[in-house]
């Protein structure tokens, strides 16, 4: 990476208007492969590296690996942009099988290991080799990803939610500005700093979308023509990601309204939904409400309804006690 490297997109009143945030089950697939080829870039993800290696013994990854190199060039057919905000990862998957087999062979062709037989194979049959990519990676997915999805999402819902509040509340610039040290706005122009690529110049009315990522993290990644503008940042809190629902608490507090509820409003650190601190938590939902019930009843709670959905936070009481341990 250089100091000169870097993204830039002038955005209109259009653009801005399409600005939206969406998760990407296929992004995080294809990032947290390039983790497990090299573990030792981030030790934060060491606890899923040991608990998925086992079970990718013996699966024929092969032209996936050629086509994610651990550089800062992948074939970008394998993560395409998010049409919707709620994820689904089968709706990904058949984009990948869609995708154009000429621009998936284009891009395929720029892989360091454009020489090797998979990928020698790909580019003799490029609708083929879509079709072999995209069964490699819904089968990567299913033995990597899927069972851990429930708390990558549960991270995902609180960072889109909170960062739609930020923009509502602050604007584009001062949240595109909090989101990662590689990001900068100033006077309608976004700039990220890249390490593969150059680009300057307007967005065209097509907006951008926003994805967190875990496995990115700590990293930012852009993509742009011919595909929806996209840029993937780190989520806040990923560090709490392999927690599987242990979320600590001191002993006063457990003590005085229990464990369970302590964890529940020790994890309430911003606005979330039952649905999403279930996810957080591994818990039941029906078993978050109830205690959420209890906690709001007691005035350690608020709720707040918005369209069918409510949102509990902290009260000033709450607040003090998580603070005071």
């Amino acid at each position: 990476m250089t100091e000169s490297s870097y993204a830039e997109f002038d955005f209109t009143s259009a653009d801005l208007a399409r600005l939206r945030f969406a998760f990407s089950p296929l992004s995080e697939a294809v990032a947290s492969l390039r983790m497990l080829r090299d573990p030792g870039r981030q030790a934060l993800h060491l606890p899923w590296i040991r608990a998925v290696r086992p079970r990718l013994a013996g699966l024929d990854l092969r032209l996936l690996l050629e086509l994610v190199p651990l550089g800062p060039y992948i074939t970008d057919f394998l993560t395409p942009p998010p049409t919707g905000p709620l994820p689904d990862v089968a709706a990904e998957l058949e984009l990948v099988a869609a995708a154009d087999p000429d621009e998936a062979a284009s891009e395929a062709a720029r892989v360091p290991g454009a020489g090797t037989p998979p990928v020698r194979e790909f580019l003799a049959d490029p609708a083929a080799g879509v079709a072999r990519a995209a069964a490699e990676l819904r089968l990567y997915w299913d033995t990597a990803l899927h069972p851990y999805w429930p708390q990558i999402r549960g991270l995902f819902e609180s960072e889109v939610l909170r960062r739609s509040r930020q923009l509502t509340r602050d604007g584009a610039g001062a949240m595109f500005n909090d989101l990662h040290p590689n990001i900068t706005w100033h006077d309608g122009r976004l700039r990220v700093r890249t390490r593969a690529w150059r680009r300057s110049g307007p967005l065209d009315g097509d907006g951008m979308v926003l994805v967190p990522s875990v496995f990115h993290w700590p990293d930012t990644t852009v993509m742009a023509e011919p595909y929806q503008p996209m840029l993937v940042y780190p989520a806040a809190g990923v560090a709490t990601v392999w927690s599987h629902g242990a979320v600590p608490t001191a002993d006063a507090l457990s003590a005085l309204i229990g464990r369970t509820r302590a964890r529940i409003l020790v994890t309430l650190t911003e606005a979330a939904t039952t649905s999403i601190l279930a996810r957080r938590l591994s818990m039941a939902p029906g078993a978050v409400s109830q205690h959420l019930k209890v906690l709001h009843e007691g005035g350690l709670v608020t709720r707040t309804r918005s369209g069918r959905e409510v949102f509990y936070e902290r009260s000033p009481v709450g607040h003090s006690l998580c603070t005071a341990n």
